[in-house]
């Protein structure tokens, strides 16, 4: 069995707004949420740039739920659930059994890993807080989903580093179009922003002093965010049987492994995952209208990526619009592709490309059109969501109008 899956609600929230609309509404301005961080508990590090979550939604999760909650799944769990209000649905619909969740992240619990930490081998504690284990997994964010919303369906996490919201939502449209689910929650959370990730990135030497630049020649790096964005998934005859408004239909997927380096990027890896998705999707690379890349604004991935999508789209490459959201909402590492699926879909719906923010002077190696500084209105009827992830794991995802 092979369903059309598409999108019918949106959730989220990052540095740029605790809600998809917010998100959003910052991108297509080309605002920069990224600044010296002061909220974080990252001890001598203040100062340090990136996107905080400044403060969260109000929100109705009991105290008792929230006690066995890390930062992480807190923020899955409220992007799940603007996702399924904007959708529409609630399990008390249909059978809980043919709803599901995919959430990826790049870690784990960092909040409770280092609160652990500090007060074992700093603080004299004698124990770790009961809830320790379960909230530091790497499937906490979805198990808490699943709870928070009564999904009964398929339910797991994913964690494939930096593309790992865009393999949580491959992996949900496969569970649709094989007949497992009908409806999936899907898309990637992370709350990185803690002193030992923070230190971590810094000794990679890959963390930019200023802010994310990509594709500027003058770029310095990665900056690190927080974050979450969830979509639902539908079957296209679920979706249309309850006259669901559908924002896009998933009509592509392209994975594919670099087998090359735990750190430095490969071409070709990233160029079989974006002719895979265009194989996969039925596309023509003329098709394609608008590209959100990984744009990490690394020296390295930029360029690398350039080269790839060049490879794919031939002299076509000039003609598409590409751009880096990470420029504004920072690379939030497992949710920085979900959150990037919200631009792809945005764009779309109301024929904006979003801006690479920051941007000051071109590259010769990135001299691709990366959108710079303003958005563009433009018809986009096919937009490509690029995701390459540390250790070369890459996932495609091709989005087109329904």
């Amino acid at each position: 069995m092979d369903r059309r899956v598409v999108i019918t609600g949106m959730g989220g929230l990052c540095g740029l707004g605790n809600d998809a609309a917010s998100i959003w509404k910052e991108m297509r301005e080309g605002r920069s949420a990224i600044r010296p961080m002061v909220t974080s508990e990252i001890h001598e590090l203040k100062g340090t740039v990136g996107t905080e979550i400044k403060e969260l939604p109000k929100h109705d999760i009991g105290r008792n739920q929230l006690v066995s909650m890390d930062r992480l799944s807190l923020l899955a769990v409220l992007a799940a659930r603007e996702a399924m209000q904007h959708a529409g649905l609630s399990c008390d619909e249909g059978n809980p059994y043919r709803f599901g969740a995919t959430v990826g992240v790049c870690g784990w619990g960092w909040g409770t890993v280092e609160e652990t930490y500090r007060a074992l081998f700093l603080g004299g504690a004698k124990r770790a807080g009961i809830y320790s284990a379960p909230k530091g997994l790497p499937s906490a964010a979805a198990s808490q989903v699943s709870m928070s919303l009564g999904l009964r369906g398929p339910v797991f996490g994913i964690a494939s580093a930096c593309a790992s919201g865009n393999h949580a939502i491959a992996s949900a449209a496969d569970q649709i179009r094989l007949g497992r689910a009908d409806v999936m929650l899907a898309g990637g959370a992370e709350a990185p922003l803690v002193w030992v990730q923070l230190k971590a990135w810094e000794a990679m030497r890959a963390l930019a002093p200023d802010t994310c630049r990509p594709f500027s020649a003058d770029r310095k790096g990665v900056v690190l965010g927080e974050g979450a964005g969830m979509a639902v998934l539908e079957s296209y005859e679920h979706a249309a049987a309850r006259g669901a408004t559908m924002l896009a239909e998933i009509a592509g997927i392209g994975l594919s492994g670099d087998a090359f380096h735990i750190v430095a990027p490969s071409i070709e890896g990233p160029e079989a995952a974006m002719r895979a998705c265009l194989a996969d999707a039925g596309l023509n690379t003329e098709d394609v209208d608008y590209l959100n890349a990984h744009g990490t604004g690394t020296k390295a991935n930029d360029q690398t990526e350039t080269a790839a999508i060049k490879r794919v789209f031939g002299h076509y490459a000039y003609s598409m619009s590409v751009s880096s959201t990470k420029s504004m909402h920072a690379h939030c590492l497992g949710a920085a592709s979900a959150l990037e699926m919200i631009a792809s879909v945005m764009a779309i719906q109301e024929g904006v490309v979003p801006p690479t923010a920051n941007y000051r002077e071109p590259d010769p190696d990135c001299d691709l059109d990366v959108t710079p500084n303003v958005a563009r209105e433009r018809k986009v009827r096919v937009a490509l969501s690029n995701a390459f992830a540390m250790g070369g794991m890459n996932a495609v995802l091709a989005f087109k109008q329904v």
